[in-house]
């Protein structure tokens, strides 16, 4: 009775349910999206490519990068949408709606041309789909326990990642790529029924008023009073741009997303080299491949709330300098183990980035902006998604190495951009 009691005594915020809400809905998502990173490299090499008579690991760059450039292009735009049109669940629920349209029909493609068709559609979901839950949870949480609730959201993320590439290799092998298509697609589809149900509309007050002109609104939650008064408002969309909202500070984070992306996405581009080079199957390269989701899941959360109170820029730089030296490793290795090893420590060092980056992007938003400027570094890790791939696939050629020298010596130089240009939000 006195657990039951401690038990119906634990108050669970809104906020607090609208980030587990996101969370597990993400999760599902990354589910559906991990099971293609595994099994689409492998399905390239087995369809005819008429138009694009390019080297294989080129192709497989190209198919990996379309869905990650689509994905930049379209963020900053569905950025705008969502700061004018105040409408976030509906961006969501529009994006999860294509990418589970794109993943079931890679089941129908025949050549790789429509596989590159279904990858543009699915980048477009995707853009849909971040900055507006991002830009939820910014909304609804605070400052001294944001990067808790960004370290939540970013574990399911990777939670769903590891287990869909884990189910992606395993599919592919025992029943071909079709049963994993159709698994991916079953697992997004959950994600827009959680969403749905679970997840409320949370729109930020209109601060464009006579009087409100010029000041800038800092992030953070907002009454449901306030929503109610001011929510349904809308903005003049024939004003004139306002490009305020660009700083040093957002490009900083931008870029060190940006890097972290590139850097572990390489891998996926040479998959079938790394099954050769390492005589392993499809499975054991998900495995690997599947260690840096599983670690990041560990670490996100805890880093995220230590960023909370010791701050979030030491966090970010010393996940570059750390995922430095492993991406430059991955280029020499010769056991499964190895990669295994090296996939851990990438884990470590992109828990230190992405967490407390979206969590200091959240710090240095205004409200009226804030879609836009949280679009940004989400832009950053979409073009990091499409231009590590394509960066591996393109410079394989001149040695195996040679990709993972040039991911290693970018991440030293992000370091030092958020150094010097990217402020500090939480006073020690």
């Amino acid at each position: 009775m006195v657990l039951g009691d401690r038990i119906q005594r634990i108050k669970i915020s809104r906020g607090d349910r609208v980030v587990f809400a996101l969370a597990f809905a993400r999760m599902g998502d990354a589910i559906g999206n991990a099971i293609l990173i595994i099994v689409i490299p492998l399905l390239t090499t087995q369809l005819p490519s008429p138009l694009f008579p390019i080297p294989e690991p080129a192709r497989v760059g190209v198919l990996i990068a379309i869905y990650g450039l689509l994905a930049a292009l379209v963020q900053p735009i569905g950025g705008i949408l969502i700061d004018r049109t105040n409408q976030h669940k509906r961006f969501i629920l529009a994006g999860l709606a294509l990418v589970a349209i794109a993943t079931f029909g890679y089941s129908l493609a025949t050549m790789f041309e429509g596989l590159l068709a279904l990858r543009i559609l699915q980048g477009i979901g995707f853009a849909l789909t971040v900055p507006a839950s991002v830009a939820i949870i910014t909304i609804v949480t605070q400052k001294g326990t944001r990067g808790g609730s960004m370290g939540i959201y970013n574990s399911s993320r990777f939670l769903g990642f590891a287990i869909g590439a884990l189910a992606g290799g395993f599919l592919y092998t025992a029943y071909g790529p079709n049963a994993a298509f159709y698994t991916g697609t079953a697992f997004i589809i959950l994600a827009i029924l959680l969403v749905q149900l679970f997840v409320e509309e949370v729109k930020m007050p209109d601060t464009g008023e006579e009087g409100q002109k010029g000041r800038e609104t800092p992030a953070g939650p907002i009454g449901r009073g306030e929503q109610r008064e001011r929510g349904g408002e809308r903005r003049n969309t024939l004003r004139r741009p306002d490009l305020s909202f660009l700083s040093t500070g957002i490009g900083g984070l931008s870029l060190a997303v940006f890097l972290m992306a590139s850097a572990f996405a390489m891998l996926v581009t040479l998959e079938p080299q790394f099954n050769v080079r390492l005589h392993e199957t499809a499975f054991a390269f998900s495995i690997a491949f599947s260690t840096l989701a599983a670690t990041q899941v560990v670490f996100q959360y805890p880093i995220g709330r230590v960023s909370d109170r010791w701050g979030r820029k030491p966090f970010v730089i010393a996940g570059l300098l750390l995922i430095a030296p492993t991406t430059i490793a991955l280029g020499f290795i010769s056991t499964t183990t190895q990669l295994i090893g090296l996939r851990f420590i990438q884990g470590i060092a992109t828990a230190a980035i992405a967490a407390p980056a979206f969590a200091l992007a959240g710090d240095l938003s205004k409200r009226e902006t804030q879609g836009r400027q949280l679009s940004i570094v989400t832009t950053g890790f979409g073009l990091g998604i499409a231009l590590g791939p394509l960066l591996a696939g393109f410079l394989v050629p001149y040695g195996f190495e040679v990709p993972f020298l040039v991911g290693g010596a970018l991440s030293l130089l992000g370091a030092w951009v958020v150094y010097r240009y990217v402020p500090e939000t939480v006073e020690q």
